[in-house]
This record gives C-alpha cells, sequence and structure tokens, in this order.
C-alpha cells in the first residue's frame, strides 16, 4: 500500500509509529537520566517506562484502527474500554516487576509521566503544523490501479 495512502486512512497508525520513532530518539536521555539517579536499576526502569509508553501508543492505535472498520459505536467503546485495557496492562506489569531487586520506582514513574505527556505534546504540534500549511499534505492519495 502507498505510505501516502496508509497515512489517509490510518492515521492513527501513522501518529502511533511516530510517537514510537520519537519514543526511540528520548531514550538514551531517559537512560542516562536514570542511570545518574539509580545506576543500572534506573536505567533498566526507564526502559522499561519508555517500552511502555511506546506499546500503549501502538496498541491504543490498532484497537481503535480495529474498532473503526466495525462501525462507530464499536469505536466508542473500543476506545473506552481499550483505554482501560491498556490501563490494566500497564498497571499489571508494575505489579509484577515492583518487588525486583533491579527495578526502581522514580525513575519510571518519572519516565512513565514524562514521556506520555511529552511524547504526546511533540506530536500534537508536529500534526498541528502539518495542518497549518495543508499545501505540505500529500495530493496523490488515490491508490495505483
Amino acid at each position: 500500500m502507498n505510505m501516502a495512502l496508509d497515512a489517509a486512512v490510518n492515521p492513527e497508525q501513522e501518529v502511533a509509529r511516530d510517537l514510537s520513532r520519537r519514543a526511540l530518539m528520548v531514550l538514551p536521555v531517559f537512560l542516562l537520566v536514570g542511570a545518574f539517579f539509580d545506576g543500572l536499576s534506573g536505567a533498566a526502569s526507564a526502559a522499561l517506562a519508555l517500552t511502555l509508553v511506546a506499546l500503549n501508543f501502538r496498541l491504543g492505535a490498532a484497537i481503535i484502527a480495529r474498532a473503526m472498520a466495525i462501525s462507530l459505536n464499536a469505536l466508542y467503546g473500543a476506545v473506552l474500554f481499550g483505554y482501560l485495557f491498556r490501563l490494566g496492562l500497564m498497571t499489571a506489569v508494575v505489579l509484577v516487576v515492583r518487588n525486583g531487586e533491579w527495578f526502581a520506582t522514580v525513575p519510571f514513574a518519572i519516565t512513565l509521566l514524562i514521556t506520555h505527556l511529552g511524547l504526546l505534546t511533540w506530536e500534537t504540534k508536529y500534526v498541528a503544523a502539518s495542518l497549518a500549511f495543508p499545501g505540505l499534505a500529500p495530493t496523490d492519495l488515490k491508490p495505483q490501479e
């Protein structure tokens, strides 16, 4: 499938890919900060948090894309219950690893909070800029025959 057509048909997938790509870009910073405050445990905890953030965005986009193919009501339900499922999944991961010797709560929590909000803000600015200058958007969105 044409990449421009894919972005036009599934913008949520494109946003999730961008967020995952940006998560990889900020990973070294959070690893260094985590290591600075809690050594190897802090770096591992920060890496886990950033992995959960990226997976959360990707899973959310997959749920939305699947539900959109069914119906608008399915989309509403999928967004609500998908959020609760993803929140429960992150909570389950934390409950499993929280007593591990390698787990550092503070770097994990800070990374989880900052990257969720920071990556969404970063992506919002990118999407807003592309909407402000629609002439820069791809024009050929029809599939090739």
